[in-house]
Parts: C-alpha cells; structure tokens; sequence
C-alpha cells in the first residue's frame, strides 16, 4: 500500500493542486475581496514561474519527496509512532495536526531569525493577496522546510498516508487562504473557529509590523489563539489595508528574477526587526 501511494503521489498532489488552483481562481474572479493593485498578468506569471522552479528543485534534491522518507523511516521503524502499538487512523490523527503545529512554528521562526526573514519575506513581498501568493516562496526557504518536515517525519514515525495527506492539506489551505475570496462575515466567523480564513490570514500579509507578527498558522486556526499571535482583523480594514512590506513596492521587484535575489539584498527600508 505504502509503495503504492509513493508511486502515484506526485500525479495525485498535481491533479489536486491544479484542481483547487482553478477552482479558487474562478471564485476569486466571481466574487473578489479587494481590487487588485498590480496587473494580474504580470504577477501571476512570475509568481506560477517560482512555483515551476521550486518543484523542478525538490524533485532533483528530494526525488522520493517527504513521502519517500515516511516510506523509509516505517521500513526500519525509526520514529516514536512505529514502535507504538496504537491504531493507524489515531497515527494519522497525531501526526498531521503535529505536522500542522510544526509548520505553525517554522513560520513563526521565519519572522524571527534575521537571516530566514530574508528568505520568507519573498512570500510578503507580493504587493497583492491572492491564491498565487500561496506559493510564492523563495527556493532555498523551500528546501528548508522539506529539512523540517523530514526531520519531524523521522523522529515522529508518520504514517506514509499520514504524510500523503498533511502535504495536501498544506498546499490546499495555502490557496485558499491566501485567495481574493469574499466570505460573508457570517461563515468567515464560523470558519475560522477551525481553519484559516482568507480574512485571517490577510492580516498577516499587512505592512504594519505588529500585523505581519500575527495569524501565522496555515491549516488549523487554534495555534494562533493558543500562542496569543491571533489578531481578528486588520487596523485599517480588509478593503483599505496596505499588503507586501516596504523594502520591495516596485513593479520591476514582482519580477522572478528580482524575487530570487531579494534575500541577498539589504534595503535600508525593511523595518521587520526594528525596536
């Protein structure tokens, strides 16, 4: 079974990250949440071309991907899960909300570490909020969190379906949340009980630090609550809120080549870790 969905993973996960790719897009144009600053144009192809390098990076230096290693570790029993006795569904349960709460932190530690700020601030950069800005990372930022992710699989023992699944879920919930969508106030508040909303998570795509510094989960909404870095809404409001950061406000700096060098880059203006 386990060789089976390491088989057909990477057509499964392109099958459902193109479906809910057009589905969000569509719904985005059906019913935008804010009017858009940039040619949508311009932006969405540079920010699809990061997403085409980052997969072409993974494959040559992660050909089996996180999948691969769930495979390996339950082969020879590494990790705290396969030397347990316990139900496979309570294992999948356990490992991807731990999965969740990792990526929760990695986040957080992104936005703290100087040197990971300025790989993860590619993702801020993006001077509109849409479901393209979902996978607008930068490719070294990418690989570290396949290290992560590896690493957690590992000493975790998560169940190959277990991985399967989180990986889904990650690359689904970014899309969503990150999507020019409108919710009415009713189903955003019901929502976000559980999982992120696009209001939610645009707060922390504002360019006022202490907003930046805040709704950093992916997936489940209690891990900002639990950490006290939740804020219910933008100060200037969702429609009138200014998105990206102020290092980077430049049409030329939505480019692929200007996204790929900005961690290299020391703007005088980037006020991320200013007292």
């Amino acid at each position: 079974m386990d060789a089976v969905i390491s088989s057909y993973e990477p057509v499964l996960r392109l099958s459902i990250y193109v479906s809910v790719f057009l589905f969000m897009a569509l719904w985005e144009l059906k019913a935008p949440r804010r009017q858009a600053v940039m040619s949508k144009h311009s932006r969405w192809l540079n920010n699809i071309g990061v997403v085409v390098l980052n997969t072409i990076v993974l494959r040559i230096l992660f050909p089996s991907a996180a999948v691969g290693f769930a495979v390996l570790a339950e082969q020879r029993t590494w990790g705290l899960l396969n030397n347990m006795n316990i139900p496979i569904f309570l294992s999948i349960f356990i490992s991807v909300i731990f999965l969740d709460l990792t990526i929760y932190f990695q986040h957080v530690l992104f936005h703290s570490v100087p040197v990971l700020w300025r790989l993860h601030r590619m993702h801020h950069a993006d001077l509109d909020f849409d479901v393209t800005t979902g996978s607008r990372f930068h490719p070294i930022e990418i690989v570290l969190s396949m290290f992560v992710k590896i690493t957690v699989i590992t000493a975790l023992g998560v169940p190959v379906l277990a991985v399967l699944i989180f990986e889904i879920l990650l690359n689904a919930t970014a899309m969503f949340n990150h999507a020019n969508v409108r919710l009415s106030k009713t189903v955003d508040h019901r929502l976000r009980k559980v999982l992120v909303t696009p209001d939610m998570h645009r707060v922390h795509h504002s360019i006022l630090k202490n907003e930046t510094n805040s709704n950093f989960g992916f997936n489940l909404s209690c891990w900002d609550r639990l950490f006290g870095t939740y804020i219910a809404q933008p100060l200037a409001g969702h429609r009138r809120m200014e998105i990206g950061i102020s290092a980077f406000r430049s049409p030329r700096d939505l480019r692929l080549d200007q996204m790929l060098i900005q961690p290299f880059r020391s703007p005088a203006k980037d006020k991320q870790f200013e007292r």
